[in-house]
């Protein structure tokens, strides 16, 4: 062939300064788009051996071998696929950005699958810039009669281009690393980029250090292949052992036969596996492969609860695995990591045009050679077709999740405390998740057992009913006393009047948060046969709000919201006036709050002195709070907004208000209000100090 000298045929001016800052976000990303190059043009070799354009000899193995020197501070990518001659490295390299697959499925359209060829040799090669000051090709085409080519570059718009000395049909490009990236030339850094983006390519990859000393292993004989050098055959003698008879007498006996093994020069590893697991139709993999690839690829040595093996051929290709890891029970805890690859070629971790949101509390692997990346394949253009692919995985994850539910149910029941963040968190970010699992949500009540919503809402019809009871019960009471608004109307009159213009009533759903610190309110439910459920994680308080919001006819409260009719008893609401009057200036003083809510109940439990109610809205919104870590709003905005419940049948109580000019009275009420209180939530440091320090006076005085 002509020596030649040129100038590369760039469309964009000052490209190679762009391609070394900005194409890439990640430097070492060249060593996958070289060997991405390689695995293309062996796929190609491959197609027309198949199709009968080219004859691959029986002992060819295609494989792709990257050599690191760290002497000369280069690093060789060699393959044997197709190769180049002349024209083709004048229109691949020497013209920008022009796309090898993209000329070759154009001619073999007719011939062979787009999907197999990951394609994008142009701008993909010139990646090796971001790291070398000089890069080296020498190529043979597979082509009949076609001469080696040597390509040279030293990173400027010149290259130079003559006669090559290649023998073998491939291609084998050398960087020559810039000072500043002499890391790439050693072997391990190498190795590590490799398994981070090349570790399920194709085509096998072998990596070799330049130079480095031979290694030897010692097999056993029936492990020995044609291929290997035999450097050593060692003879193993027989293992005896002494062996006693039931007689008594000892003799040897062999353990283990005399044989033969041979020491061979170490075999060459590959560093990827080029069927992985997600390639292969769910039926052909166990449940120990699905765990060990799992172990391989996240590092994650707990084993993941269950998995989903997607698997689709039409409208578009796509393939993965996607892992519900144990989740944490803190919200801000979880962190999953959902792995994308393009015909087995790693893009990012991540990317969220592609895999929504909630999704990314999981774990897994997801391959779609049909994703439109863009020259770098490092982003995606943000399409129509992209948002299909999310909606689907989507629906794949939901269909899994709702037929676990219905046909196995107890695994679960098993998974969902582990599974329910992951799941409440897809309802909040995705309205077609949340319409598809909604019914599959589960509720644990206080006994440990598990209910979906609609039946939750049947567990609570029993607390609706018995509060309607007890109200009808009040109105036919022969105590009841009329009640007269202040302008003249009878309050039930108004009542009514106000009940036929409202809206239904909505059903409850009671729920605990925390079942110590609600522990008096839980026992008070069940010593009335009451229910509840327990939603104890920080996702819940913003999932209840948006079911709400969505189910109109539901409300949510928790059960220290306010006490249930079912707790009472009768009382006339005359006489109950006078003691709310005189417990409630009693406490405001003694507490020094004349703002403080009293509230005065004859409850059934009497063993039950006082108590802390807070509504549902502002404590929704101190939890709200409390979540984005907004604690200095909290104390400001809603101090004081609980309301002190005290009971009228408690010794305690009654001693308060039948001696309310002792010198003890105060103390009590203090004691009383923040034993509520540490039933309610914890004391704040020096309200612990002081009632301490009151508990021990009150002991002191029962020890006089």
């Amino acid at each position: 062939m002509v020596e030649k000298n040129g100038n590369l045929s760039i469309n964009s001016e000052n490209i190679f300064p762009i391609i070394k800052k900005w194409m890439y976000s990640d430097h070492d990303i060249f060593v996958r788009e070289l060997i991405s190059n390689g695995c293309d043009a062996i796929t190609k070799l491959k197609k027309l051996d198949m199709m009968g354009e080219y004859h691959v000899p029986e002992d060819n193995k295609f494989q792709i071998q990257v050599i690191a020197d760290p002497e000369k501070k280069t690093l060789k990518f060699i393959d044997n696929g197709l190769g180049m001659d002349a024209d083709e490295v004048e229109e691949y390299i020497n013209q920008i950005a022009f796309s090898g697959a993209t000329d070759f499925l154009a001619k073999y359209k007719d011939k062979t699958n787009e999907d197999q060829i990951i394609g994008h040799f142009g701008l993909g090669f010139y990646s090796a810039f971001m790291v070398a000051e000089e890069v080296h090709i020498d190529t043979l085409s597979y082509k009949k009669d076609a001469q080696p080519v040597h390509w040279e570059c030293d990173g400027g718009t010149e290259f130079s281009m003559k006669e090559g000395s290649r023998t073998e049909v491939g291609t084998e490009i050398t960087l020559f690393l810039n000072e500043d990236c002499y890391e790439f030339s050693n072997e391990y850094r190498v190795r590590e980029v490799i398994e981070k983006y090349c570790s399920f390519m194709p085509i096998e990859i072998f990596l070799s250090k330049e130079g480095a000393e031979q290694e030897y292993e010692t097999i056993e004989e029936n492990e020995l292949l044609d291929t290997d050098t035999v450097t050593e055959t060692i003879q193993v003698e027989a293992k005896m052992e002494e062996k006693e008879n039931e007689d008594g007498t000892k003799e040897m006996v062999e353990v283990s036969p005399a044989k033969k093994q041979y020491k061979i020069h170490k075999r060459p590893r590959p560093l990827n596996d080029i069927h992985p697991l997600w390639a292969k139709h769910p039926n052909e993999c166990t449940e120990e492969e699905y765990k060990e690839f799992y172990r391989n690829v996240f590092r994650d040595y707990k084993e993941p609860l269950f998995w989903i093996h997607l698997n689709m051929d039409y409208p578009f290709n796509l393939k993965g695995i996607l892992y519900f890891p144990k989740i944490n029970t803190k919200y801000d805890s979880i962190e999953g990591m959902i792995k994308l690859y393009n015909n087995q070629v790693f893009i990012a971790d991540n990317i969220k045009e592609v895999i929504p949101e909630f999704l990314m509390l999981l774990k897994g692997v997801i391959d779609c050679p049909d994703l439109p990346l863009n020259v770098s394949r490092s982003a995606l253009q943000n399409d129509g077709f992209v948002k299909k692919i999310a909606d689907y995985i989507t629906k794949k994850v939901a269909d899994k999740l709702s037929g676990m539910c219905k046909t196995e149910r107890e695994t679960y029941e098993k998974y969902w405390d582990d599974i329910s963040p992951f799941i409440k968190f897809g309802c909040l970010k995705d309205d077609k998740f949340c319409e598809k699992i909604t019914d599959y949500i589960l509720f644990k009540n206080l006994d440990g057992k598990y209910f979906a919503l609609p039946d939750a809402l049947k567990v609570n019809d029993e607390i609706e009913k018995k509060d309607a009871e007890a109200a009808e019960d009040a109105d036919n009471s022969e105590e009841k006393v009329e009640v007269v608004n202040a302008d003249g109307t009878d309050a039930k009159e108004a009542d009514n009047m106000d009940t036929e213009e409202k809206e239904p009533e909505k059903r409850t759903i009671f729920y605990v948060t925390d079942e110590v610190q609600q522990g008096q309110y839980i026992r008070m439910f069940k010593e009335q046969g009451l229910d509840a459920f327990i939603l104890d994680h920080d996702i819940d308080t913003p999932f209840i709000q948006q079911l709400e919001s969505k189910n109109e006819k539901i409300k949510f409260q928790r059960i220290d919201t306010d006490l249930t009719g079912e707790f009472k008893e009768e009382t006339n609401q005359e006489e109950m006036k006078e003691i709310v009057d005189s417990l409630t200036e009693i406490f405001r003083k003694a507490l020094k709050n004349d703002k403080l809510d009293v509230k005065v109940e004859k409850l059934k439990n009497v063993d039950v002195s006082s108590m802390v109610t807070l509504s549902e809205e502002s404590r929704r919104m101190q939890d709200m709070m409390k979540m984005y870590n907004m604690y200095g709003m909290d104390s400001s905005m809603f101090s004081g907004s609980e309301t002190l419940v005290l009971n009228a049948n408690h010794a305690l109580v009654k001693y308060i208000l039948e001696n309310r000019d002792s010198e003890y009275v105060p103390m009590m009420c203090e004691q009383l209000y923040d034993l509520a209180m540490i039933s309610h939530k914890p004391l704040q440091p020096e309200e612990m100090s002081k009632f301490i320090k009151r508990s021990n006076e009150i002991m002191m005085l029962l020890a006089k």
